[in-house]
């Protein structure tokens, strides 16, 4: 199958992005995430606030050794990580459903361009500070009864649109 090693992964090149995790109480949720930005070759993932940290066996239990591969970084809030990327030329942008939201099928990831995506707490979503500090909201439609999807099935999502748009050219 062509399995990069771990050493291999950390030196192939990334997707441009980093996914924010803001307090994401999961760890289970934590380790689907770090699995899928390994699947993609998402540059980092930054856990904030009561987000889990690497090494806890419920994260590897659901990361599958992803938490190896995939760099990450701790912060105290997500508004830290944000002043951080933004000062480092990432165009954060927060996945929630708000007014003036852009809509998921409707953005292009822009050639060239960083970004980071903030996934928020699997009951209260983003903190409004955060979704305020960032650049934009993106939201994926959603068509049922329910407004509101896993954090880890919504990072999938989010993550394969940047893949598509940037790397995954058919």
């Amino acid at each position: 199958m062509q399995r990069l090693s771990i050493e291999e992964f950390k030196e192939a090149d990334k997707l441009p992005l980093i996914v924010v995790l803001d307090d994401v109480r999961s760890m289970y949720n934590v380790g689907s995430v770090f699995r899928t930005c390994d699947a993609f070759r998402v540059e980092a993932v930054y856990l904030c606030g009561i987000s889990c940290t690497p090494p806890a066996t419920e994260i590897h239990k659901t990361a599958l050794g992803a938490e190896d591969s995939v760099n990450w970084k701790y912060f105290k809030t997500a508004l830290e990580a944000v002043d951080e990327l933004k000062n480092e030329g990432y165009q954060v942008l927060s996945v929630e459903q708000v007014e003036h939201s852009t809509k998921l099928q409707t953005f292009i990831p822009q050639e060239g361009q960083r970004y980071a995506v903030i996934l928020g707490n699997e009951v209260k979503g983003v903190h409004q500070k955060v979704v305020d500090a960032s650049d934009g909201c993106l939201e994926i439609p959603q068509l049922g009864t329910k407004h509101s999807m896993n954090v880890s099935v919504t990072a999938g999502i989010i993550i394969y649109k940047f893949a598509e748009t940037l790397i995954l050219r058919y």
